[in-house]
Parts: C-alpha cells; structure tokens; sequence
C-alpha cells in the first residue's frame, strides 16, 4: 500500500504544476506584458510598466496578478485612472493599479481575453473559467 500511495504521490506531483512562469528578457513574457499594456494605457495612460506578482503559461492559456507602474517606476494612484473608472470606486477602498488578466493565444499572438483592474474578489477562480484555463489554475480547478 505504501508503494501504491508513493507511486501515486510522484504521478500527481508534476501535474500539481503544469505551468512555468515565463523567465525575464524571454519572447513569451514580452508578449504577454505586451498583450496587456493597452488595456492598462487606456486606464492609465502612456506609458505603462508592469511588475510581474504571479505570471504562469502552459499551452496556450496564461494567468498574470501584475501591478502597473511608469517605466521610471513611479507609483500610479486612483487618481491616474481615467476619471470614468474614478466613478466606480472610491479612493480609501482602491486596492491599488494591479490587474489579473486570462490569456490565450491565438496563433502566433497572445491575446488578454479576460481582465480585470483593482479587483477586491478571485473572480478567476470562478468554475467558468475551468474548462479552458484549468492548467494555469490549479488551485481554483
């Protein structure tokens, strides 16, 4: 029975995480801060920088937690934002410029299919998005 637990343990370790996070200075991390900068230029303005919190891809689907920054490194406050995403919240609860964003990739191009700007819930982990994006969501799938 041990043997049976420990053979099982070292088949379901390696699909635990299927993902890898796409290293600095790789094509594949580039196009994925490129598939989402517009998103984030058209809340923010010209130009964008991401710090990467969590990025994972495996297949053709991705997953990014990234907070938004200007290449200098200057902060961006709730006051950035264009004033129509202003309306929606309020500054003391705004939890800051980050987003979380579902890719695919479409061909050749990774596309940001699903998006989301100072979200104060895991709307990724809903069960919807398990059918497709279930190998960069192993813990919500």
């Amino acid at each position: 029975m041990r043997f049976f637990i420990l053979a099982l343990t070292f088949l379901i370790a390696p699909m635990a995480q299927a993902w890898e996070e796409p290293a600095r200075g790789t094509q594949l991390r580039k196009d994925l801060m490129d598939a989402m900068r517009p998103h984030a230029t058209w809340a923010f303005g010209a130009p964008i920088s991401f710090v990467v919190e969590d990025l994972r891809a495996a297949q053709d689907v991705g997953f990014a937690s990234l907070r938004a920054i200007r290449p200098n490194g200057g902060e961006l406050g709730f006051f950035d934002q264009r004033p129509e995403l202003q309306l929606h919240e309020e500054p003391d609860f705004w939890d800051g410029p980050r987003f979380q964003v579902l890719y695919q990739r479409s061909g050749n191009t990774w596309v940001a299919v699903h998006h989301s700007l100072a979200a104060t819930d895991a709307w990724w982990s809903d069960p919807a998005f398990c059918p497709i994006w279930h190998p960069v969501l192993p813990e919500t799938c």
